[in-house]
């Protein structure tokens, strides 16, 4: 049988209210939905981003990226003057932070024109004052002022440390900070503050700015048939300019050879390789590219060894460096070649040159420079096989009368 039974009565008044609990219950629950979500939003760090593309990195890190955008986001709304804000400028300097927070000092990024101004430097002509800088432990250092450049003229010495640049201290700064604080138009003045080595208190060197065209390649004749060659820097013009003094040397006949490497403050590997092959023979390694991982780059000779079996000496101080340190290494390691003079600068890493897709550019360290006797340049640098000091009191070339003595 089935059981039937009779609805029951309800009454209108309770009903009514029934239903209004439900609707009220349900707007609580959005409501509180709503204002978790709100909350939520406002702290957590997977954060909604809209307008930006190619921001996968292309394969899996452990660093939480949306911590970075939300901290552009609240910047963008909450910064005072946010109106003023340049979002190309955040972002390059974004980028810079992730560079230089390596702790690597030549791992460096360029803005478009700072990558512009590198290229200038790199190649040859520029604008400025005519000095090498590298950033070490938070100091900005000469590598090497520049021959015949307004810092040679003003005093300025490799291992001086620039504490001021005009108004702006330099301390933790980067070299590329550095240069952009010195730069300026041709004809004006740039006030150094520096410290020294063996000098108490700090100096005051003003330096009038001008375009630094850089010399590449000087020589002239010695007693006894010597050649004086001097490398200035190892730019994209120095093959040529070697090459075309080499064609000259080797047409007179010399009997010994000087390179002049000092204040030399590097350049362009391939550059020192392609002068190295005057000298060693073809196949013979200049130098190897030591990865973190255990792996190296070889780099030899294709040269055709042409002064393989001239005496040569080599002058070296701390303004050589980079580049200037391989080809030393190189002819010590290959050929017995004499370093004569000081201790080199030890500026021995590789940098690749990345460029961005805006123009702008990152200069990385990869890899370390290794002799051919397995000496790591980097740090300590190049010991001199006779060494002896250049000193201000010198009324003569003390290390170079000394070459010209172990030739002869």
């Amino acid at each position: 049988m089935l059981e039937c039974k009779m609805p029951m009565m309800v009454d209108k008044k309770k009903l009514i209210r029934f239903v209004a609990a439900v609707l009220l219950g349900v707007v609580l629950v959005g409501a509180s939905y709503y204002g978790g979500y709100k909350t939520g939003y406002s702290k957590t760090k997977t954060i909604e981003i809209k307008g930006v593309t190619d921001i996968e990195p292309g394969s899996e890190v452990s660093a939480d990226f949306g911590v970075f955008w939300q901290a552009w986001s609240k910047i963008k709304e909450n910064y005072l003057r946010n109106s003023e804000l340049k979002e190309e400028d955040m972002m390059y300097g974004a980028i810079q932070g992730l560079a230089e927070n390596i702790g690597d000092p030549y791992t460096t990024f360029f803005s478009p024109l700072d990558a512009q101004k590198f290229e200038e430097d790199i190649n040859g002509e520029f604008g400025g004052i005519g000095a090498e800088l590298e950033e070490r432990n938070g100091q900005v250092f000469v590598v090497a002022p520049l021959k015949d450049t307004p810092a040679e003229r003003a005093g300025l010495k490799p291992r001086d440390i620039i504490i001021k640049a005009g108004d702006t201290e330099l301390f933790g700064k980067s070299a590329q900070d550095a240069v952009k604080a010195i730069r300026g138009e041709p004809g004006t003045k740039i006030k150094l503050v520096v410290t020294r080595e063996g000098v108490e208190g700090s100096i005051d060197i003003e330096i009038t700015r001008e375009v630094i065209t850089v010399p590449v390649v000087e020589w002239e004749w010695q007693d006894d048939r010597i050649a004086y060659v001097r490398i200035v820097s190892f730019s994209q013009t120095a093959p040529y300019a070697f090459y075309n003094a080499m064609r000259e040397i080797a047409a007179e006949g010399p009997k010994a050879m000087i390179l002049d490497l000092r204040f030399n403050p590097g350049g362009y590997l391939e550059v020192a390789v392609n002068i190295a092959g005057w000298f060693v023979d073809r196949g013979d390694i200049v130098v190897k590219e030591r990865y973190a991982s255990g792996e190296d780059t070889v780099f030899r000779s294709y040269g055709n060894a042409l002064f393989k079996n001239l005496p040569v000496a080599v002058l070296v101080n701390g303004g050589t460096a980079s580049a200037s340190e391989i080809l030393a290494g190189a002819l010590r390691d290959n050929n017995g070649s004499k370093l004569v003079g000081e201790q080199t600068f030890g500026k021995g890493t590789v940098q690749t040159l990345e460029e961005l897709k805006d123009g702008s550019m990152l200069k990385i360290t990869v890899a370390n420079w290794v002799t051919p006797n397995d000496f790591i340049i980097e740090g300590d640098g190049l010991d001199p096989d006779v060494e002896i000091e250049l000193t201000e009191e010198d009324t003569e070339d003390v290390q170079l009368k000394k070459a010209i003595e172990l030739l002869q």
